[in-house]
């Protein structure tokens, strides 16, 4: 068919197979199962996009709830604002279509690695500029992606309409759609990126979009105009995306480098966060989703103000339970003490107490803490095990990641801490790392202010950790908590004659007024911190 007489089939009065008419009988063609399978591939594609976009913004950015909530929005507008344009593309629309499947491909595969490169070249005071990259290219390929439905549509109509009515036809593209972006869902987290990261999980899905470009190509080649160069931008678009393809691994080292600066030595994408390693001149980190975890040269810092408050003040503490801290650290302070029997360590990440239980660097770090024989390790979610579990425990050490989002938040409700009391020995502490008491006053004393509303007394402490400066916790017990008479031989920070000061709160670091309980259904922590912590960027 000429696209003058592609002009004159657009363009002839609706038959009855426009309506609710049936359609012709038979089997599907060749062509027709192809063009319904690209719909598939299509609807693949485009959710792959968005959920890299996603997830790229809660690694760089933090915060996962905010980042795939905007992320989505943001994509979606951008889809409906696609299909919308798709009315003005009145001719040529296998040429449109086949364009449009090379731009979606390029772009959208080479999207990751783009805002990996981006971020690594932007300081951080230009996160700002950042967010309008991130942004700019989720509208532009969610237009993109918008596009691509409605053409494929009107293709079938056009060519197939012996066969289809409009019921018809909307039921089986949408079918395609849903069962492609189906798929994708289930296999982004479980198998894509495990397997083959973000920046090559992009690239994999734009060849794919570009294969449906040459499947076009081929397939309705008597109706091309311009045969050459459509072959010339698909033949062009393959050497990209390949070419990224087998550059991807050294991208991604270059780009982690240059963000965390050091060397690194163990780099894994879990089903729940980003674990980097690094090693330097000055010692070993650890960050989760960009975030610094610990620094060897002052952990001992952190983790001893974690630990011995609460496990010294309880006298002779046998049935310990730790929450977080699958780093192993707080599990080695508490291994201190001759009187412990029992050690339940609750973490989320079975990757995390796999990593510092066999990586020879990390388990000289922690002295080989998780492989103590009075050691259980659980990997699970901290909030569903205590409901589940009815032990009681002399000391618990909750060493949750910051309340940055609201998976997280939960974790410092009063419904939590309500749960900690119950599993709490009549003599027993619980300890709690409550963010800095400096940067973050409001959140601070939010965490004290909710672990009083649920009957406890807390005692709020600081220490200074150099790596992270003025540092929190909140011990938490039925009976008010009183300074403990010795400490165990070999601690480097932490001193009976020492320990006063940690109680004492200076003038900027006082408690503020006007703060609410942190609660399931208000998650006031996660906002304070936001607004605290979003300050100092």
């Amino acid at each position: 068919m000429s696209e003058s007489a592609e002009h004159r089939a657009a363009s002839s009065p609706p038959s009855a197979d426009d309506g609710e008419s049936p359609h012709s009988p038979g089997r599907a063609t060749l062509p027709e199962v192809l063009l319904l399978a690209s719909v598939f591939v299509i609807a693949a594609c485009g959710l792959v996009y968005e959920l890299a976009a996603g997830a790229l913004a809660s690694y760089l950015l933090g915060d996962s709830v905010l980042q795939f909530s905007t992320i989505i929005g943001a994509y979606l507008f951008a889809m409906g604002l696609g299909s919308w344009l798709s009315r003005y593309i009145e001719r040529q629309l296998i040429a449109h279509f086949l364009r449009l499947e090379l731009l979606v491909g390029v772009i959208g595969g080479l999207m990751p690695a783009a805002l990996f490169t981006a971020h690594s070249l932007l300081p951080p005071s230009q996160v700002a500029g950042f967010r309008v990259l991130l942004y700019g290219l989720v509208l532009l390929v969610g237009t993109l992606v918008g596009l691509e439905i409605p053409l494929v549509m009107r293709i079938l109509k056009r060519h197939f309409r012996h066969r289809y009515g409009l019921k018809d036809l909307v039921s089986q593209v949408l079918t395609f759609d849903y069962l492609g972006a189906l798929l994708v869902a289930v296999a982004f987290p479980l198998l894509l990126v495990p397997n083959l990261g973000l920046v090559r999980t992009g690239l994999f899905f734009g060849l794919l979009n570009v294969a449906i470009a040459i499947w076009a190509l081929w397939l309705f080649r008597p109706e091309l105009r311009a045969w050459r160069s459509h072959a010339l931008g698909c033949a062009a678009s393959v050497a990209v995306l390949t070419a990224g393809m087998i550059g991807a691994d050294r991208l991604s080292t270059w780009a982690e480098d240059r963000f965390y600066g050091e060397q690194i030595v163990f780099k894994e994408s879990s089903d729940y966060q980003r674990i980097v390693v690094t090693q330097g001149a000055a010692g070993t980190r650890l960050f989760l989703n960009g975030n610094l975890q610990f620094h060897s040269r002052d952990e001992y810092r952190y983790h001893e103000a974690l630990v011995h408050p609460a496990m010294a003040a309880q006298g002779a503490p046998r049935n310990v339970l730790v929450m977080g801290g699958g780093d192993g650290m707080a599990v080695r302070e508490i291994l201190r003490y001759p009187s412990v029997e029992r050690v339940t360590l609750v973490e989320l990440d079975p990757h995390m107490t796999r990593l510092f239980s066999t990586m020879p660097l990390l388990r000289q770090l922690n002295k080989d803490a998780l492989l103590s024989p009075k050691l259980t390790i659980v990997n699970t979610d901290a909030f569903g095990w205590l409901e589940t579990n009815d032990q009681t425990y002399d000391v618990i050490v909750i060493d949750f990641p910051d309340p940055s989002n609201f998976a997280l938040g939960k974790l410092y409700t009063a419904s939590f801490y309500k749960m900690v009391d119950q599993h709490l020995s009549a003599s027993g502490y619980a300890v709690i790392q409550a963010t800095s008491p400096l940067v973050a006053p409001r959140a601070f004393w939010t965490v004290v202010n909710t672990v009083e509303s649920v009957g406890l007394t807390a005692t709020p402490y600081h220490a200074h950790v150099p790596s992270f400066g003025e540092w929190g916790y909140v011990l938490a017990s039925r009976r008010p908590w009183s300074m403990p008479r010795q400490l165990p031989p070999g601690l480097r920070f932490l001193s009976l004659d020492g320990m006063p000061a940690l109680l004492n709160f200076p003038l900027d670091m006082a408690r503020p007024e006007g703060l609410e309980v942190n609660r399931l259904s208000n998650q006031a922590l996660v906002h304070e911190f936001e607004r605290e912590w979003g300050k100092q960027h």
